[in-house]
């Protein structure tokens, strides 16, 4: 029997610098970018709010994880998750407004009797769908009529 390597640690990143992973590295040039372009564009009060803010996020997106993966891909699933719950939650006041229009309706005409499928009323109805409508209902089914 042929001895095969299994791969093993396929969910870690290749680094590149120590145990910084390329995503990583990639996170805090773009970090860098924009506390650069902040530091050239806006006063230098604005320019500490932004490179504070921004130092923040690339810690959080680069570094933390939660549950053992990367922030981007929670941030992706709480977005997918607020724009389709896979919870449905019923609405009782929304069922109740229904009731009151189900009230309305006679359910006679809804639900037909046991009784009413006799024999005769079958072969009638199996005619009607036979003939695509073209039977007209009698009295007697006996007489039977198509149009043609």
């Amino acid at each position: 029997m042929q001895q095969f390597t299994v791969p093993q640690f396929i969910d870690v990143e290749p680094t590149i610098i120590g145990p910084i992973t390329i995503r990583q590295f990639l996170i805090i040039v773009a970090g860098g970018i924009v506390a650069g372009a902040s530091y050239k564009l806006f006063d230098f009060a604005l320019f500490v709010t932004i490179t504070i803010i921004t130092g923040i996020l690339v810690l959080l997106f680069g570094f933390y994880k939660v549950n053992g993966r990367p922030m981007h891909y929670f941030c992706l699933n709480l977005i997918q998750t607020f724009k389709k719950p896979g919870l449905r939650v019923w609405n009782h006041k929304a069922m109740a407004s229904e009731e009151i229009k189900l009230e309305n309706i006679a359910f006679k005409e809804i639900i037909p009797r046991k009784e009413a499928y006799e024999k005769s009323r079958l072969a009638e109805l199996s005619l009607v769908v036979d003939t695509q409508g073209k039977y007209k209902q009698l009295e007697d089914v006996d007489d039977i009529q198509i149009e043609p």
